[in-house]
């Protein structure tokens, strides 16, 4: 296709951008759209791989036929071969009546499969065999029913990985790819990123019938500069958000740095990192760093328990405290919990002096030490439970329930 061609294509289907590999891909969508083949297409989410199936099946012979587009990763396992294929009757309870299922109903026409990733490996088994012959059956039914059916899927999971772990059917991956198209992500197409703005801006001016808010030269560098883990959808997300809230509409850098996440990595560092890394170094760091702060309550508690010990003048106790660490993000629940060999205090008339490595196991009463923990912070904040609360690291519901409990209103 000439350059004109794919400029009214984007025109028709509201795709903006200039960059070569974008117009590559629109160029593949429509040489592939009057035959049958597979398409795959891939890319991060928010990149916008929903137009080029509308592309494909808009420019096919099927165009007249019916559209479909299925969300696979948002259809419980228990219900995608129902919704995919039909049932029967009675199949399962709650089949009350027959369900045609999407292969029956776009018969003739085109199925996009969002997130085909997201597939059980059962359900691949099935999708493969309507690709090899157009056949499937209901569920609770016997009988071989064909279809015609143009199948595009689409997936921003990492499917040579998932077929390396078991989760992909390698066979229905080569179905799948028969032809590739891969949409880049937002920081690969950095000349698009402003386009897209100044699109959006105006789109959302004329929504909310407010001037248009414009970028000042170092916001845009800014603009420009930044990862966009979120894509397109990010991007849009972000406009909207300013567009209905500076009443200022010029918009600088100082501005536009409040609304991007990464300006914000001083309360999460690990979100975000460098630009070189980021994705599993990001998360690794996220777990050391809920660890790190595990490891610090638990010094903290250590602390805590040998004071109550030598307040109550306990000797050679060594008691094995299980505690459940809290942490924003994490409700109690789903806390790990943590068991603690308080270490032995050397008895002096015996003139013992054990290792500092060496433990000391003897039985306390969990109860008892939660008990004098939660008396203790309450003394030293005077009667405050929620001091106490915030000093302990439980909620205040859950203070009140020991107090009541321990007889210590």
């Amino acid at each position: 296709m000439n350059n004109a061609e794919v400029q009214q294509v984007k025109q028709r289907f509201g795709i903006i951008g200039n960059t070569e590999a974008l117009n590559r891909a629109i160029d593949i969508a429509i040489q592939v759209a009057p035959t049958d083949l597979s398409v795959l297409i891939t890319g991060e989410s928010g990149v916008g791989k929903e137009s080029f199936p509308q592309i494909i099946h808009q420019y096919s012979r099927r165009k007249h036929g019916q559209y479909i587009a299925v969300n696979c990763g948002a259809i419980p396992e228990g219900t995608i071969d129902s919704e995919l294929f039909g049932h029967e009757k009675g199949a399962f309870t709650g089949a009350v009546s027959d369900r045609k299922g999407y292969f029956g109903e776009a018969d003739g026409g085109t199925i996009f499969l969002d997130e085909v990733g997201e597939l059980p490996l059962s359900t691949q088994a099935r999708l493969l065999r309507v690709l090899e012959s157009g056949e499937f059956i209901k569920v609770g039914s016997s009988k071989v029913l064909k279809t015609d059916v143009r199948i595009i899927a689409a997936t921003n999971v990492n499917l040579a990985a998932a077929i390396a772990d078991g989760r992909f059917r390698e066979d229905l991956f080569y179905r799948l790819n028969t032809v590739p198209i891969r949409i880049l992500p937002l920081r690969e197409r950095a000349d698009d990123i402003v386009l897209l703005f100044r699109k959006f801006a105006s789109d959302f001016a004329e929504k909310y019938r407010m001037p248009a808010i414009q970028l000042t030269e170092d916001a845009k560098k800014l603009l420009t500069g930044y990862p966009w883990p979120g894509n397109v959808r990010q991007l849009k997300n972000i406009t909207e958000q300013i567009s209905i809230i500076e009443t200022n509409r010029e918009i600088t850098s100082e501005i536009l740095r409040n609304y991007l996440p990464e300006q914000n990595a001083q309360r999460l560092p690990a979100l975000y990192g460098s630009k070189a890394d980021k994705s599993f170094g990001s998360e690794r760091e996220i777990l050391y760093q809920v660890l790190f702060d595990m490891r610090q309550d638990v010094t903290e508690l250590k602390k805590l328990v040998h004071g109550i010990m030598e307040e109550r003048g306990m000797k050679n106790d060594a008691p094995s405290v299980t505690y459940y660490p809290r942490h924003e993000g994490f409700v109690e629940s789903d806390a790990v919990p943590t068991t603690i060999n308080i270490p032995a205090k050397p008895d002096k008339e015996a003139g013992e002096t054990p290792d500092s490595a060496e433990y000391v196991e003897e039985s306390l009463s969990l109860d008892e030490v939660e008990k004098e923990m939660i008396r203790k912070a309450l003394e030293k904040h005077h009667g405050k439970r929620k001091n106490a609360a915030k000093d302990l690291n439980i909620s205040e519901r859950t203070l009140y329930r020991k107090i009541k409990e321990y007889g210590l209103d």
